[in-house]
C-alpha cells in the first residue's frame, strides 16, 4: 500500500471515530446547551490526531486543554445534565483520534463499542436498577475477583505440596463453572419465564444436569398435565451437559477436542431432538407449561464451584495414583466410577492426565465416554427417585440413545482415521 494512501486510512478513522461518537452524543443531547457535539467531538479526535503526529508533549498538551475545556463545559451544564459521560466520551475521542495514527483498526472498534454503550444507556440503566438484584450483583463482583484477581495470582504449574496438583488449572474451572451458572441465571432473568419448563431445564443443567432431572421429574408427578413438558426440560439439561463438556476439553485439553467433537455433536443431537420432540407433544396438547418459578437469589453457587474444584482435584490425585499402580485400566475404572457422581470432574480427570502426557488421545477419550455413560445412569436413577415409572422409562431410553450417539461418535473419530491410513479396522 502507497505509504501517502496509509497515512489517510489512519486520519480517515481519527476522522470516523470522532464523527460516530458525536452523532450519538448530539442525538443523546439534542439540545443547543449541549456542552460538545458532534462537530466538538470530530475536532476532538482530529486533535488528538495531529498531536500524535507531533510527538508525545504535544499529546499531553492537548489531552490538558481538552480536560480543561470538558470541566468547564460541565460546570457549565451541571444544573440541567450532573453526569459526566459526554465530558469523558470528549477526553476518550482524543486518546481514540492519535490511537488511530497507530493502529486504525483498533482505534475504530474502541469507537463503535463506545458508541454502544454511549447508545445503550436506557437499556443498561434499567437492566442494572429493574432487573439485577442486590445479591447478583455482589455475585457478580466476586466472579470478577475469581478471574481478574485470584486467577491471575495462582501458579501455573504443578505442586509436589499438591500432590502434583496445578492450582491454576483448578481455579480456572471453578471459575468456568460460576461463569457458565450465571450465564444461565441472567438469561433466564432477561428473557423471563415465559419459554416454559423446557427452557428451565436446559438452563438448569449448566448448574447441575442431575438435579434438574430429578425436579422435572417430581414435577410431572406433582402435575400429570405438564407432563411433556416437563420430560423436554430434563431431556434438554442433557445438552448443558454436553456443552459443558465441551468447554472443558477446549480449556484442559484442547487437542482432544478433534477427537470428542463427533461424540459431543452426536449426543447432543440426539437429546436435542428428543426434547424438541417432547415439547412439541406438549404444545399439541394444549399444555400450558408454566415456567418454574419466578428466578431469584444467587446466580452462582461458589461452594458448589469449590466443591466442584476440589472433586476434580481429588480425582485427579486417584487417577494418577490408579495409573502409576495399574496404568490405562486403572484410570478407566476410577474414571467410571467417579462419573455416577459428576461427569465433569471425572471426565477433567482424564483430560488433565492426557495434557500432562500421562494418558494417550484414545484412552482419555474412552474415559471421558466412560464417565459420561455411568452419569447417563445417575440422571436415571435420579428420575427414578421422584418420578412415574413412564417419566422413568421414557428418560431411561432416551438416555440410553444418548450414550449410543456418544459412542457411536467416538468409534468414527477413533477407528475411522486408522482404516483410511492402512492401519486395520
Amino acid at each position: 500500500m502507497d505509504s501517502s494512501l496509509g497515512d489517510l486510512l489512519h486520519w480517515v478513522a481519527a476522522l470516523g471515530a470522532g464523527l460516530l461518537i458525536g452523532v450519538e452524543r448530539e442525538r443523546s443531547h439534542p439540545d443547543e446547551q449541549a456542552s460538545a457535539g458532534l462537530r466538538s467531538f470530530a475536532l476532538a479526535a482530529l486533535a488528538g490526531a495531529a498531536a500524535a503526529s507531533l510527538g508525545a508533549a504535544a499529546l499531553v498538551a492537548v489531552v490538558l486543554a481538552v480536560a480543561a475545556l470538558a470541566v468547564a463545559g460541565y460546570l457549565r451544564s451541571r444544573d440541567n445534565d450532573p453526569g459526566i459521560t459526554t465530558e469523558i466520551a470528549l477526553l476518550l475521542c482524543v486518546l481514540l483520534g492519535a490511537l488511530a495514527m497507530r493502529q486504525a483498526a483498533l482505534s475504530s472498534a474502541l469507537a463503535v463499542l463506545v458508541a454502544v454503550l454511549l447508545a445503550a444507556k436506557a437499556r443498561l440503566h434499567g437492566f442494572v436498577r429493574s432487573v439485577l438484584s442486590e445479591q447478583e450483583l455482589q455475585h457478580g463482583l466476586l466472579l470478577a475477583a475469581s478471574a481478574l484477581v485470584v486467577l491471575p495470582l495462582l501458579p501455573n504449574r504443578a505442586l509436589p505440596a499438591l500432590g502434583g496438583l496445578n492450582p491454576h488449572v483448578l481455579w480456572t474451572l471453578a471459575v468456568l463453572l460460576m461463569a457458565i451458572q450465571t450465564l444461565g441465571h441472567v438469561a433466564l432473568r432477561w428473557l423471563g419465564p415465559v419459554r416454559g419448563l423446557a427452557l428451565t431445564g436446559l438452563l438448569g443443567g449448566f448448574v447441575s444436569s442431575t438435579a434438574t432431572i430429578a425436579a422435572m421429574a417430581r414435577r410431572a408427578r406433582e402435575h400429570p398435565g405438564w407432563f411433556e413438558a416437563c420430560l423436554a426440560g430434563a431431556l434438554w439439561s442433557n445438552v448443558s451437559t454436553v456443552v459443558q463438556l465441551g468447554v472443558m476439553t477446549a480449556v484442559v485439553a484442547p487437542g482432544l477436542l478433534a477427537r470428542l467433537a463427533p461424540a459431543l455433536l452426536l449426543a447432543g443431537a440426539v437429546t436435542l431432538a428428543a426434547g424438541w420432540w417432547s415439547a412439541r407433544l406438549a404444545r399439541r396438547g394444549g399444555q400450558a407449561a408454566p415456567a418454574a418459578a419466578a428466578v431469584a437469589g444467587r446466580p452462582f453457587s461458589p461452594r458448589a464451584a469449590l466443591l466442584f474444584a476440589a472433586a476434580v482435584g481429588a480425582m485427579l490425585f486417584v487417577a494418577e495414583q490408579a495409573y502409576r499402580r495399574f496404568g490405562g485400566s486403572g484410570v478407566l475404572v476410577a474414571t467410571a466410577l467417579a462419573g455416577l457422581a459428576d461427569a465433569h470432574s471425572s471426565s477433567v480427570s482424564a483430560l488433565q492426565l492426557h495434557a500432562g502426557g500421562a494418558l494417550s488421545a484414545g484412552l482419555a477419550a474412552v474415559c471421558v465416554g466412560a464417565a459420561f455413560s455411568t452419569n447417563a445412569l445417575s440422571k436415571t436413577v435420579a428420575a427414578a427417585s421422584g418420578g412415574s415409572a413412564r417419566f422413568t422409562w421414557l428418560l431411561a431410553a432416551s438416555q440410553l440413545a444418548m450414550v449410543l450417539g456418544f459412542w457411536v461418535g467416538l468409534a468414527s473419530a477413533l477407528w475411522f482415521p486408522r482404516v483410511l491410513t492402512g492401519g486395520g479396522a
